[in-house]
């Protein structure tokens, strides 16, 4: 008889409890020597089972454990869980139609220390994870050549009806393989109970980290809620600094409002002061224009007087002349004096020039234009600003007089500085 074709294989579960992958055990150790990845797993936890199938498509043994992939999609290369070995030393679990099938998982697993990288299938009716382990197995998704049924092996009168759990040939050493069974369900009780005092000692000591776990939160908690409550009062500390700022703030606002209106107040009196004075300042120069006026029609008719006197004088001006020459060759000098020019000697070839002229004279003398010696003169006789004012009238406030012609300057020596600064904005 030939030994029936066993195929080994590893099926993933999907978190919603059906199988989302399939392959043959070969290509699970190429998986774990990492010369594949697969990215779909990437950074989980995945529940798979290695199953053993027989040729006719039904599972003989399972073994359920977990399997961690990185972010790559790479299983964890600490795993080294011996699927076979475990599956081989597994207790009977379930008929899945072959009869009962090998089982480790969580509650029965035959090698305490891997007990925490397995887990337990669901039984729960509508999602019976062995049924669907069944199902996935009979779809044949692997494509596993299904082998043919075998003859029995003995007549069929020599068969002994037996219930399910029971269907075994008639054996002599029968009684010794119930003995067998019966030490190695000893064997399984006491490693049970091994395992679940294993448990107890995890447990007690899990608890007993967890209660240190706590005393330290509960320390570093109360350090927060002082350093908390030492904030809380620096604030509050602070606020009130603030409001006694701010209110220190407010008094002096109120006193600046105070002198600002005082200020105020006494702006417009000056303002009005200043009205009453401009007033009285345009009658003053009113009176003083009239003044000019009348200086400068008696000064024209003095000229006109002068001129006639002059054409009068004509005929002797010539005999005048030879009695200057005379006095000249006699060794007389002619002096003139002139502001800003000061005591000149005028040579006998210089009077004509002179008399036709003794301000454009004296401003050759000063090395200016006659204009600005003119210009010059009357500021030095009179040092008032000449600017005017919004009303038209001339400002006439007293000025600084510029003692000579030279660093005279039109526009700006005379006139004081607030009608200078308007020269400089109007130019500008």
């Amino acid at each position: 008889m030939s030994k029936p074709q066993l195929t080994e294989a590893v099926m993933f579960f999907a978190p919603d409890g059906s199988v989302s992958k399939q392959m043959f055990y070969a290509e699970f150790e190429t998986l774990l020597d990492g010369l594949v990845k697969m990215p779909v797993f990437a950074d989980e936890q995945v529940r798979a089972v290695y199953v053993v199938i027989s040729g006719r498509l039904q599972i003989r043994s399972a073994v359920f454990f977990y399997l961690d992939f990185d972010e790559d999609g790479a299983p964890d290369a600490g795993w080294n869980i011996p699927l076979q070995q475990m599956a081989e030393r597994a207790g009977r679990g379930p008929d899945l139609g072959a009869g009962p099938i090998r089982l480790a998982c969580r509650s029965q697993c035959p090698v305490s220390w891997h007990q925490m990288h397995l887990w337990d299938p669901s039984l729960v009716p509508g999602n019976n994870d062995l049924a669907t382990l069944r199902d996935s197995v009979r779809i044949n998704a692997l494509g596993i050549l299904m082998q043919e049924e075998e003859a029995p092996a003995v007549a069929p009168d020599r068969l002994q009806v037996a219930p399910e759990d029971q269907w075994y040939a008639v054996d002599p050493s029968r009684d010794l393989a119930e003995k067998l069974a019966e030490r190695l369900s000893h064997d399984y009780r006491q490693k049970a109970a091994q395992l679940v005092r294993q448990q107890r000692e995890r447990l007690a000591g899990l608890a007993r980290e967890h209660q240190a776990e706590l005393a330290r939160a509960a320390a570093q908690s109360d350090s927060q809620l002082a350093e908390l409550q030492e904030q809380i009062r620096v604030l509050r500390q602070a606020l009130r600094q603030q409001e006694g700022l701010n209110q220190s703030l407010k008094s002096q606002l109120a006193e600046q409002l105070v002198v600002q209106q005082s200020e105020r107040e006494e702006m417009a009196v000056r303002v009005r002061a200043a009205e009453r004075h401009a007033r009285t300042e345009r009658e003053i120069l009113r009176e003083q224009f009239d003044e000019e006026l009348r200086a400068r029609i008696a000064a024209t008719q003095a000229a006109g007087e002068e001129q006639t006197r002059r054409r009068e004088g004509e005929a002797a001006q010539r005999g005048a002349s030879q009695v200057l020459e005379r006095l000249a060759a006699q060794g007389v000098v002619f002096v003139v004096f002139h502001p800003g020019a000061g005591h000149l000697t005028v040579p006998l070839q210089d009077v004509d020039r002179y008399l036709a002229s003794p301000l454009a004279y004296a401003a050759s003398k000063c090395f200016v234009p006659e204009s600005q010696y003119r210009q010059w003169l009357e500021h030095y006789q009179r040092p008032r600003c000449e600017g005017l004012q919004a009303d038209g009238q001339r400002c006439d406030v007293a000025l600084e007089r510029v003692e000579t012609p030279g660093r005279f300057v039109a526009g700006e020596s005379s006139c004081c500085m607030l009608h200078k600064a308007a020269r400089l904005r109007t130019v500008g």
